[in-house]
């Protein structure tokens, strides 16, 4: 018999991410999927309210936080990852890959000191690698192609896709990030939609259209239905050719820059330099 794990949304207007805390049962066992670090690029200041909104939640259902899990390093908010950490416990996870994407960004930012191995996270997931949390049976499934990394996570009858799809009427993710390709990404997005189709799909980011507020979860055969841009019936070479046509138009993400570099390294913010203060680096006419 599937599982039916129960899902908690919490959704940041600012950055249009979608957090999860997942668990077995009130006082059991719990992981989050991609924490939000507030950030503003004005000031450079960093808050921690949206983390605080799913430690609250986990404190109030007498949860034990096993797992801390990214989908990919994300280029449009910084991960709280490591504030929740200290407070609630739990392993930072991701997908193995992420050596690949440390490599990348490492030397566009000239991190001489980030070892590109993925120490900075407690665990590395292989594709397909199965885990628990409490009662629940989970398994990483590695879904390449938004970048060279990303991973969902399979938790009972609920996936949660990380940078694959959007909703229906918003279509899937772009592929023009350094390691990105639009090819691997229909393949991935291929897997996820030949799963059963009352699956629940839980997405990382909503981007509404004026009149509608919004939403997070839909199901497999919503998505193979209405999708915009990959329903079934749109082929490889179709959706390629309309994703990297669009990716041309897109402009950069807001918070890109000041994003990734945290991000590789699990959420942690660089060492404060000899003033005692932490800097961001900006690369100039890099990208």
């Amino acid at each position: 018999m599937t599982q039916v794990p129960h899902v908690k949304g919490f959704y940041d207007p600012t950055t249009g991410t979608i957090s999860y805390v997942v668990y077995d049962r009130v006082g059991g066992h719990a992981a989050v999927v991609d924490t939000v670090l507030d950030y503003d690029p004005k000031s450079g200041r960093t808050r921690t309210d949206n983390a605080d909104q799913l430690s609250s939640f986990i404190v109030e259902h007498g949860l034990r936080l096993d797992w801390i899990l990214e989908t990919h390093a994300h280029a449009d908010h910084l991960s709280a990852a490591i504030h929740l950490k200290s407070r609630l416990g739990g392993q930072i996870a991701i997908g193995e890959s992420i050596r690949e994407v440390q490599k990348i960004f490492a030397a566009l930012y000239n991190l001489d000191d980030l070892p590109a191995d993925g120490r900075q996270f407690d665990h590395l997931f292989q594709a397909d690698e199965t885990f628990r949390i409490g009662d629940l049976q989970a398994q990483a499934l590695f879904v390449p192609g938004h970048t060279p990394a990303d991973m969902a996570y399979r938790i009972g009858d609920a996936i949660f896709v990380g940078d694959t799809l959007f909703m229906p009427d918003v279509g899937t993710a772009r592929c023009d990030f350094p390691g990105g390709d639009a090819a691997t990404l229909y393949r991935s997005i291929r897997r996820l939609l030949s799963l059963p189709e009352t699956t629940r799909l839980f997405m990382c980011h909503d981007y509404p259209p004026p009149g509608r507020q919004p939403s997070w979860e839909c199901t497999v055969s919503a998505q193979r239905l209405g999708n915009i841009h990959v329903h079934d019936g749109v082929s490889e070479q179709e959706f390629v050719t309309m994703r990297e046509s669009r990716d041309r138009t897109l402009a950069m993400p807001q918070l890109m820059l000041p994003a990734v570099q945290v991000n590789i390294r699990a959420g942690a913010l660089p060492k404060p330099e000899a003033n005692g203060r932490v800097y961001l680096k900006i690369p100039v006419n890099a990208l």
